[in-house]
């Protein structure tokens, strides 16, 4: 079973699974499946026969210990949990929750820790931001571990289907470490498209303040956003490579494959 089928990791993950020749239930709220983490009654349906799960939940949604409690009941006998790199920093309750249940399913288990993805400009939330030409981040200059979706796919795929992956936590970065104005350059310039990257903690608290957020909101993020700068420049750990055995897409890759699918056109 794979939830979140029509998201960014979710349909690659369906979609290798099934070039692999594995059944897959693909489940979410508009999918082949449905499935609603807020109802409980469509979670029988989504586990029928499933052997296997890849885990996640939409952002702001906590992953229920009782779904997962069922899921075992029902057969799942492996789950792959997609969470995020440096959660502890970042005091993300959500994901480290989302991981003390996965720990302690009693089956056989595996954290796919991602750090950003290259999708987030093409498919996620900066997308309006490289369409309006200005990318707003208080991350200052350092250096972080772009991922490809499709690399956290197969990922989280190897650990479904292939021994040896049970009880390990992987922390899934790009193969090169990128400053977020590099990065918001990279696109720009695969893109055509004019894009300033603005990365204080002033700009960002503007930003949020033209756009109506809570201040209190806006204070904590920034908050979570200085404890990851405080970690200082991630190292490549070459994960994806060991785990796939193939090298991680570079974001040079991932921004002309999005340009030319026409990602940032008006």
């Amino acid at each position: 079973m794979v939830l979140g089928a029509t998201g960014s990791t979710g349909r690659r993950v369906t979609a290798l699974l099934r070039e692999a020749g594995n059944p897959v239930r693909a489940a979410s709220r508009r999918g082949e499946v449905r499935f609603d983490w807020t109802d409980p009654g469509t979670w029988e349906t989504a586990l029928d026969d499933a052997w296997g799960m890849y885990l996640m939940a939409p952002d702001g949604l906590p992953i229920d210990p009782a779904f997962v409690a069922r899921a075992v009941e029902r057969g799942v006998e492996r789950i792959v949990l997609l969470s995020s790199r440096n959660i502890e920093a970042l005091g993300d309750e959500r994901l480290m929750a989302a991981e003390r249940t996965v720990r302690n399913s009693g089956v056989e288990w595996t954290i796919v820790r991602a750090d950003w993805f290259n999708q987030n400009f093409d498919e996620g939330f900066f997308r309006p931001d490289i369409m309006a030409g200005r990318v707003v981040m208080p991350v200052g200059d350092v250096r972080q571990g772009f991922v490809d979706a499709d690399d956290i796919a197969a990922v989280a795929v190897a650990a479904l289907t292939e021994e040896g992956h049970a009880g390990r936590s992987y922390e899934v970065m790009g193969p090169r470490a990128l400053t977020f104005a590099e990065a918001v350059e990279t696109i720009a310039r695969a893109s055509g498209r004019e894009v300033r990257f603005l990365g204080t903690d002033e700009d960002y608290a503007a930003a949020r303040a033209a756009a109506g957020a809570d201040p209190a909101v806006t204070a904590a993020e920034i908050a979570a956003l200085r404890a990851l700068r405080g970690l200082g420049d991630v190292e490549p750990n070459w994960v994806v490579e060991r785990v796939t055995g193939r090298p991680a897409k570079d974001i040079e890759a991932y921004a002309a494959e999005a340009a030319a699918r026409g990602a940032w056109r008006d």
